[in-house]
């Protein structure tokens, strides 16, 4: 079990030094029962991979997050050089159609000791019941949905809060900052987008003005804007991705309202601006993850390797993949060994102390706050 007190900004400090935590090899066990190779000795010729979208509608959250896996990677990979790990990234576009088949090539991969992602809930869904059968240990950035650590896997880990955590901040952020009385409540059909929004409903009860669902690629909305007028609501909350948001948005906008409008982490992606344009001013995030522009140290690493500032659950991944890396610098070599450690994990990352429930839930879930101003997430505050 690895243990430090440290807090995570001088976790965050050792990215400047060189000494991530995949390369400090401090634990409590010193027997040497890591998998085949003595305690305190970077096992080798050994791979991570990385399970999201690449490409497709998504891709720009999933970018992010394989971007923040792999600086992790790579610095990893200078301090050990004579030993690197190889870093798989898998692009399944985060459809639950193609998640089985993608999984499968992870799987059939001896060599791949642990899993970031998968990136959605709707290919956790349909792929994590493969990879808790193959006895690969997985920890997801990103995918939220409650019910994932409700199933029995022993192989499942979640790096970030759940929707069960972030929906009454998003009715407290509905009623409390945007001061609405009469808040209305959609959601796409995703797995993700239904299942926040019903724990914000939870949360809201009586005081839900209406609800409706649109479906992922629809591109009409005038139907669910209606709605909305009609209901004479003075704040929205979408539960949903950015491709559909940035649309939304702009028709609801255009229509005539000017209430508030909440979205939750799927919807924190550049490209939301770059479509909504003007139309997204002043939308309210609600996020289980950290600005990585206020971790100086990891900012300015991802800045210097990508060209761009880190984007949302790029500090999430970064952190999962450092937990591995530091199992594979303790000499571990199987996947069963490395889900033990992974299970006993204890020390800080970049994003949060990371530790793990029996279930596979972060025992630490922070929640931010972010709004759109003049065409960027700003940070607001930490909400939980």
């Amino acid at each position: 079990m690895i243990r430090t007190n440290r807090s995570w900004r001088v976790a965050a400090a050792a990215i400047a030094t060189g000494l991530t935590l995949a390369a400090c090899g401090t634990t409590d066990d010193s027997s040497g029962d890591n998998g085949g190779t003595a305690s305190g000795e970077p096992a080798c010729d050994l791979k991570i991979a990385f399970m999201g979208a690449l490409t497709g509608p998504a891709a720009g959250l999933g970018i992010a997050a394989v971007q923040g896996a792999e600086l992790a990677v790579d610095q990893y990979n200078e301090k050990n050089a004579d030993c690197p790990v190889e870093f798989v990234k898998q692009d399944s576009q985060s459809d639950p159609k193609q998640a089985p088949g993608v999984a499968k090539d992870i799987i059939d991969d001896p060599k791949v000791i642990g899993l970031v992602g998968p990136l959605f809930s709707g290919e956790s869904e349909a792929a994590d019941p493969l990879f808790n059968e193959a006895g690969l240990p997985m920890i997801t950035a990103s995918a939220t949905n409650p019910t994932l650590s409700e199933q029995g896997w022993d192989f499942f880990h979640r790096m970030l809060g759940n929707d069960a955590a972030q929906g009454p901040v998003v009715g407290t952020v509905l009623t409390d900052v945007a001061k609405a009385k009469r808040p209305f409540l959609v959601a796409d059909d995703s797995a993700y987008g239904q299942g926040l929004t019903a724990e914000a409903k939870k949360d809201l009860g009586d005081a839900v003005a209406g609800q409706d669902r649109i479906t992922t690629g629809q591109t009409d909305f005038q139907p669910t804007v209606t709605k909305i007028l009609d209901a004479d609501a003075d704040g929205v909350f979408f539960g949903g991705y950015y491709p559909e948001a940035q649309v939304f948005i702009k028709q609801l906008r255009g229509a005539g309202y000017d209430g508030a409008f909440v979205v939750p982490d799927g919807v924190k992606d550049p490209s939301y601006m770059d479509v909504a344009g003007d139309a997204a001013e002043g939308t309210i995030v609600t996020c289980p993850c950290v600005p990585g522009e206020t971790v100086d140290q990891f900012n300015e690493a991802y800045t210097k390797k990508f060209n761009e500032a880190p984007g949302t659950y790029g500090p999430e991944a970064y952190d999962a993949a450092n937990v591995f890396l530091h199992g594979i610098a303790e000499g571990i070599t199987d996947r069963a060994k490395m889900n033990e450690f992974v299970d006993s994990y204890d020390a800080d990352g970049i994003s949060k102390h990371i530790a793990f429930a029996d279930n596979g839930e972060s025992k630490e879930i922070p929640i931010w706050s972010y709004e759109v101003k003049n065409g960027e997430f700003v940070p607001l505050k930490q909400l939980a």
